[in-house]
C-alpha cells in the first residue's frame, strides 16, 4: 500500500488524493497517472534518468517538486528479466516441445520419407 508524500499515512493505490491531507496522488485527476512528489526540500530532478541525460522537456525543470514522468537513475528502465525455475531443466524441454510442434512434426515427416526413399 503506498504512503502519502506529505503525511505519510497509507493511501489506497487508486486514490486520487490523500483523504487525510487531500494531497494529489494521481496526475490530472486520473488514477492510471501517477504523480511522483518530492519528500521535504528536495527536488525530484536531482535524481531523475531524464535530467541527467538531458531529454527532460518539462517547464518546472531542474526545480520540480512534482512530475509524472520521474524515473530514479538508481532503477533500471526495463527490469531484469528473471528465468523461473520451472523452465529450466524437463519442464523447459516439455515447453519447448510444446512451442514447436508443428515444426516437429514436419521434421519427422520429412525424416521418415528420407528412410522409405533410402530403403527402397
Amino acid at each position: 500500500m503506498p504512503i502519502c508524500s506529505r503525511c505519510q499515512h497509507p493511501v489506497d493505490t487508486q486514490a486520487i488524493n490523500c483523504p487525510y491531507c487531500h494531497n494529489p496522488l494521481k496526475a490530472f485527476g486520473h488514477p492510471g497517472i501517477p504523480l511522483h512528489q518530492a519528500q521535504d526540500n528536495s527536488w525530484l530532478c536531482d535524481r531523475c534518468i531524464y535530467d541527467q541525460d538531458n531529454s527532460c522537456n518539462y517547464p518546472q525543470r531542474p526545480y520540480a517538486k512534482s512530475c509524472t514522468l520521474f524515473h530514479d537513475y538508481e532503477q533500471p528502465l526495463i527490469p531484469a528479466k528473471v528465468t523461473p525455475t520451472s523452465q529450466m531443466g524437463w519442464v523447459g524441454v516439455k515447453n519447448w516441445l510444446k512451442r514447436h510442434r508443428g515444426i516437429i512434426a514436419i521434421a519427422l515427416m520429412i525424416g521418415i520419407s528420407v528412410l522409405i526413399t533410402l530403403a527402397s
